[in-house]
C-alpha cells in the first residue's frame, strides 16, 4: 500500500522522535510489562485480557474517534515503532498499514486469525447454516435468502451507488468486512492468536498467555450461547442497519442483514437504494431500523420517514465509553436485537 502524502509527511516527521524512543523498548523487555499498541478497541481489549499483568496495552484509535478516517501524529508513529508489539488488522486503517510499513515494529496481524469474509462470503456461509426454523419468520427468512438470484438477497448488497460513494471516502477495504469481533468465536481465535505472539515475546510469562486465551475463549464461548439462546426465537430475523458492519454477527446468529450504507459509514444511500430498504421493511415487518454512535442521521431520517422506530446497535469499532468495555456493549447490543425483533 502507497502512503499518502500526508501519511508520508507524518512519518517523516516522526524519525526525530524514534532514536529516542528505542531504548525505552529494551528496558521495557527487562523491567516492566510488555508495551503494546492495538490499533482499535477490540484489539485492545482482547490483548489486554491475554496479556493480563504481563501487558500494558494502549489503542491508537482514541474513544470516540472514528476508526475508519485514523490519522497519527509523528508522536504515535513513534509509539508504535518503539513498541515491543503492535497488534492490528490489515486493510482497515490506511494510516496503521503505512506506518507499520515503514517503521517495521515487531507486529501482529490478525487478519488471518480472524479469518475475515467479503459481504457476499458472509451471505453464502450464512445460507448454509441449515439452522432448524423456528417459527413463521424463520419460513420467510429462509425464503428471501435461499437463491442466490432471489431478490431479497441480492438488495442485502449495496447497490452499485451505494459502492461508488464508499470508494469516494476512501474507506475501501478491499471489498472485506472487517467487523469480525462481533462474533465472539472469531475474537476467541484471535486471542489464541495474540497468546501465542506474547509468549513468543515473553518466554518466561507463556504459561499465563495461554492460560488466560483459554479463559478468554471460555469467556467467549459462553457470550456465543447467550447470543444463538436469546435470538434463537425472534418474530423478525431481518436487521436493517446504518452501515454494512454486522455481517459477521448476522452469519454466526442466522440473521439477514439489510445496510442502509456499504462499509463506508459515512456513504449515502442513493433513491433507488431507499426504495429498496423500504420494500424490505415492509415485506418482513420490520419495526426498527438499527443506527449507531456516531452515524445516526442517515438512519434516523429514513426511520422517520419510513415510520418505524430508531435502536442504537454498536459495531464496536471504537470504544465510546470506557466505562463499558466489550463484553457490557456486546450484552446491550444482544438486548436491543432481543427487543427489536420481538425474541420470545
Amino acid at each position: 500500500m502507497k502512503p499518502s502524502r500526508r501519511a508520508a509527511a507524518l512519518l517523516a516527521a516522526a524519525g526525530t522522535l524514534l532514536a529516542a524512543c528505542a531504548p525505552a523498548r529494551e528496558a521495557a523487555a527487562d523491567t516492566g510489562p510488555l508495551q503494546v499498541m492495538a490499533a482499535i478497541y477490540p484489539l485492545q481489549y482482547v490483548t489486554a485480557q491475554v496479556g493480563g499483568d504481563h501487558v500494558a496495552v494502549r489503542s491508537v484509535t482514541p474513544p470516540g474517534v472514528d476508526a475508519h478516517d485514523l490519522e497519527l501524529s509523528p508522536y504515535t508513529v513513534a509509539r508504535l515503532d518503539s513498541a515491543d508489539l503492535v497488534v492490528y488488522l490489515s486493510g482497515f486503517q490506511a494510516a496503521v498499514d503505512d506506518a507499520v510499513t515503514q517503521t517495521r515494529p515487531t507486529a501482529l496481524d490478525v487478519a488471518g486469525p480472524a479469518q475475515l469474509l467479503t459481504p457476499g462470503e458472509e451471505d453464502a456461509a450464512h445460507d448454509g447454516h441449515g439452522h432448524a426454523e423456528a417459527d413463521g419468520a424463520h419460513d420467510d427468512h429462509a425464503e428471501a435468502d435461499g437463491a442466490p438470484d432471489d431478490d431479497a438477497h441480492a438488495d442485502a448488497q449495496p447497490a452499485p451507488q451505494d459502492a461508488a460513494a464508499h470508494d469516494a471516502h476512501g474507506h475501501d477495504h478491499g471489498g472485506v468486512d472487517p467487523h469480525f469481533w462481533l462474533d465472539p468465536l472469531r475474537l476467541a481465535d484471535v486471542g489464541v492468536a495474540v497468546a501465542d505472539e506474547l509468549a513468543r515475546l515473553d518466554p518466561a510469562h507463556a504459561a499465563d498467555y495461554q492460560a488466560n486465551a483459554a479463559r478468554f475463549t471460555a469467556e467467549q464461548e459462553a457470550l456465543d450461547a447467550e447470543f444463538t439462546a436469546g435470538l434463537a426465537h425472534c418474530a423478525s430475523r431481518t436487521i436493517v442497519v446504518s452501515h454494512q458492519a454486522f455481517g459477521y454477527l448476522a452469519e454466526r446468529y442466522d440473521l439477514t442483514q439489510v445496510p442502509v450504507a456499504g462499509l463506508d459509514p459515512e456513504s449515502e444511500p442513493s433513491p433507488a437504494r431507499v426504495a429498496q430498504i423500504a420494500a424490505d421493511i415492509e415485506a418482513h415487518g420490520v419495526r426498527t431500523i438499527f443506527a449507531e454512535p456516531g452515524f445516526s442521521a442517515i438512519a434516523t431520517t429514513l426511520a422517520e420517514d419510513l415510520g418505524v422506530h430508531v435502536a442504537l446497535l454498536d459495531p464496536l469499532d471504537v470504544q465510546v465509553n470506557t466505562d463499558v468495555d466489550y463484553r457490557a456493549a456486546m450484552h446491550h447490543n444482544l438486548e436491543t436485537l432481543q427487543e427489536a425483533l420481538r425474541c420470545a
